[in-house]
């Protein structure tokens, strides 16, 4: 098994491999690139984001800065939005589903290091892939951790660190990151505490 596989498939491998960390810096060149276009560059930001991610659907935008180990080994879907900082760990697999919102300072991490400090100092690292369903919602400065699935119009709150699975249709948040209750009624009525949704 080589280097490549063992780090799509959850193995220990040294992470100071000197032909990763050169593939690596190629595309740390593109995401400098696309952290210094201008506003107005939206077309050329738009070109960077597709050489520099695995997969980008139709409509997503990501604001600068982005930080990514890689960024070619994250997949979004249609309609993603991803405010300032967002923070990809993505030495394994991240999957973004369609409409998918991330607030700032968001961070989807997947690599972990052994808790063994021997094999630390050695640069040891696993990566486990992380999934984001569709139509989620991830509060400022939440953590997504690896091998974490969030299903589908669940929502995070602000500043969680998300740890296990979350079920689809959960508002979830806290340290670590706990479902408190599912969407409801009251949510398709209410969109603020007491404002109602006055709006189609």
């Amino acid at each position: 098994m080589d280097i490549k596989e063992k780090m799509a498939n959850g193995y220990l491998y040294l992470s100071d491999d000197s032909d990763l960390l050169t593939e690596q810096a190629e595309y740390l060149e593109l995401l400098y690139d696309y952290n210094h276009t201008r506003p107005k560059e939206a077309e050329r930001r738009a070109e960077i984001l597709a050489k520099l991610l695995a997969e980008v659907g139709e409509d997503c935008y990501i604001e600068p800065p982005l930080h990514a180990n890689w960024g070619c080994h994250t997949h979004l879907g249609n309609a993603v939005y991803a405010n300032f900082n967002l923070t990809l760990v993505d030495d394994a697999d991240i999957y973004i589903g369609d409409h998918v919102m991330l607030a700032p300072n968001v961070v989807i991490a997947t690599a972990g290091h052994p808790i063994e400090p021997n094999l630390r100092k050695k640069a040891a690292q696993f990566n486990i892939p992380v999934h984001i369903e569709n139509n989620v919602w991830i509060g400022a400065g939440a953590v997504i951790l690896p091998g974490v699935t969030i299903g589908e119009n669940s929502v995070i709150g602000a500043g969680s660190v998300v740890t296990k699975d979350i079920p689809k249709n959960s508002v979830a948040y806290g340290n670590p990151c706990r479902v408190v209750r599912e969407i409801n009624e009251h949510d398709r009525e209410y969109y603020y505490k007491n404002r109602k949704i006055d709006m189609e």
